[in-house]
């Protein structure tokens, strides 16, 4: 085997997705916040469920790219991570390493259960599976729910409980926007994997519903969190400092113009636009906190 950096290390892990889980949790925090007294708040156990929630993030981001080296979805035919098409590295390394991080991100687990409760238990115990089947999902048009699951409602609820000792129900407001962006980045991936997807027999959401609706749906992800935002607001649901998360509706109105040009230049219109999503995800993740705990100097 050849001998890898850190930096080799740490690059396997695809940290650059990172705010996917790391932000909503951080927008968790910032909710509970807002709508509860500071007492009532663990900083220590909520700032370790946002470890935990990267370290588990990590190891799925490399257990995923071993299933889809197995399975042929990646190869050097297809857009792919190239660590294990061009044998960076080789599988069992990877699996090395996932293992490595899914018996810390174990260990922060039974940590918190032990000061929260067995709640939580039962939630990381959900996440630690659906993160340990999320390549057999792609063959049974669920891993667009398991994405939705585990970054929209798995975190969020993991958060709560870490923070508080008790599930808070309400948190599940930001599952939707949250939870939508981030599929968006999936979605898009997914759309622009069809055929070579396909030809290893994946079923996808994107690949079922054809390229051109699956654009189609993309743009309907970009949009629906904003609409979903101003919605809450204006219910009372949400304060209306969250609103300042409508800066995102910038670059989420390009990613839409950019998916809008599909029609003629075809694959070549979206093939960055999964990085495009991730970039607004960590915008609008960024400014929805950020206006959440603009609402404490408000009130």
């Amino acid at each position: 085997m050849k001998k890898h950096t850190l930096s080799d290390w740490v690059s396997a892990t695809r940290y650059w997705s990172f705010s996917v889980s790391a932000f909503p949790v951080l927008a968790a925090i910032a909710y509970l916040y807002a709508t509860r007294d500071a007492s009532c708040i663990n900083v220590f156990n909520a700032v370790l469920a946002l470890v935990g929630a990267v370290v588990f993030h990590a190891a799925g981001n490399l257990l995923s790219d071993v299933g889809d080296y197995k399975t042929g979805a990646d190869s050097k035919e297809s857009f792919a991570v190239p660590n294990l098409v061009n044998h960076i590295f080789e599988t069992r390394e990877y699996i090395r390493f996932a293992v490595s991080l899914l018996v810390v991100g174990i260990a922060i687990g039974l940590f918190l259960t032990s000061r929260c409760g067995w709640s939580l238990l039962i939630i990381g115990v959900i996440g630690s599976l659906l993160t340990l089947c999320y390549t057999q999902t792609k063959f049974y048009l669920l891993s667009d729910l398991h994405i939705f699951l585990v970054f929209g409602v798995i975190i969020l609820l993991g958060t709560s409980v870490a923070a508080t000792g008790s599930i808070c129900w309400d948190v599940l407001w930001l599952t939707v926007p949250l939870g939508f962006i981030t599929l968006s980045v999936l979605h898009i991936n997914n759309t622009r994997d069809i055929v070579t997807d396909q030809a290893v027999g994946i079923h996808t959401i994107a690949s079922t519903m054809g390229a051109r609706c699956a654009v189609v749906t993309y743009c309907v992800y970009q949009v629906l969190p904003f609409v979903w935002m101003v919605c809450c607001a204006v219910g009372g649901v949400l304060p209306w400092t969250s609103l300042l998360c409508l800066l995102g509706i910038i670059p989420a109105v390009q990613n839409v113009r950019q998916a809008s040009r599909f029609k003629v230049e075809g694959n070549q219109a979206i093939l960055m636009l999964d990085l495009s999503s991730a970039k607004l995800q960590l915008v609008f993740s960024l400014t929805l906190t950020a206006g959440l705990f603009l609402s404490l100097l408000v009130r």
